[in-house]
């Protein structure tokens, strides 16, 4: 099904497709130069440039398109499974690895390595993300809960949507804390100036994250990190914004950081209610390699 939205301008608003990819966070200016070219966009009934100076009191009404369906092919790729049983898969990702098939990494994501792993995952709307229900970026490491049918899939989205489950993670950031623990609680939308990034702007999604520090070295510092909502890059993003960035974040870091394969960001405590049987399950996984490596050169420095 398309999606379909309807705006009314409060104001004179600039830019028509600027207007547009500031306020739906799908859209990138690109994207709204190939919905107005074929007509998917009207402004008061009518086709306009992207251009266009928005006026206020002006209805800007937008159809995007279903994307169809991408071909997902099962790939026999080795999976850590922390646990499965008929309902349930507990996978431990590894850093590197895309969770489901997008433009530019149709191939080799976990995705795929499910399919090969079993037939029951259960069925998904956009047809290329099958028992999925939430995501970690691909160098982030660690814990992704996996449903294999309809029952479970929507017990463990309610459970996201009511923050009942628990979602634990390490992250190793940049500089030291004068407090022992804190809250961030600061929107996330799509950053204006780069559409690659996330930020905290003005009108972003609610998003807060609770950080305790475990450990300080030299310039770096060992936090857990517990995620409330679950926003694109929340982490990331939010530490970032507290002038603690993710230790070899690409993205929202320094050039100047730990050599690594991306982020230090591991997943390492996952816990939810069994959507069947109502038991507390809870799972937690040791980080990567080459995490452990520069914690211990980091306790060596001290």
């Amino acid at each position: 099904m398309p999606n379909k939205y309807e705006l009314n301008a409060e104001d004179n608003a600039g830019r028509l497709d600027k207007f547009l990819a500031d306020q739906i966070s799908e859209l990138s200016r690109t994207r709204v130069k190939e919905l107005v070219k074929d007509k998917h966009i009207l402004v008061n009934g009518k086709a306009e440039k992207v251009s266009y100076k928005v006026q206020k009191g002006d209805l800007i009404s937008v159809e995007i398109p279903a994307v169809k369906p991408l071909d997902v092919i099962p790939e026999n790729i080795p999976l850590d499974i922390v646990y499965e049983d008929d309902d349930v898969i507990v996978v431990n990702k590894p850093q590197g690895m895309v969770v489901h098939p997008a433009a530019g990494h149709p191939d080799h994501t976990l995705v795929n390595a499910l399919l090969y792993h079993t037939k029951d995952l259960a069925d998904s709307p956009e047809g290329f993300r099958p028992g999925i229900v939430h995501r970690i970026d691909k160098d982030t490491s660690g814990l992704l809960m996996i449903a294999k049918n309809s029952t479970a899939r929507e017990s463990l989205e309610d459970q996201l949507a009511h923050k009942t489950n628990k979602r634990l993670y390490l992250a190793i950031v940049h500089g030291n804390f004068g407090e022992k623990a804190g809250t961030i609680d600061a929107p996330i939308g799509r950053n204006h100036f780069d559409r690659k990034k996330m930020g905290v702007v003005e009108n972003g999604k609610n998003a807060v994250t609770h950080f305790k520090v475990l450990e300080q070295f030299k310039g770096y510092s060992l936090i857990q990190c517990r995620l409330e909502t679950g926003r694109t890059h929340q982490i990331r993003v939010h530490l970032s914004y507290i002038g603690h960035p993710v230790a070899g974040d690409p993205l929202y870091g320094p050039r100047k950081t730990l050599k690594g394969n991306g982020q230090f960001l591991h997943a390492q405590v996952l816990g939810f209610k069994h959507p069947r049987t109502g038991e507390w399950l809870e799972f937690k996984v040791d980080p990567p390699k080459i995490f452990e490596e520069r914690l211990s050169e980091l306790r060596r420095s001290k």
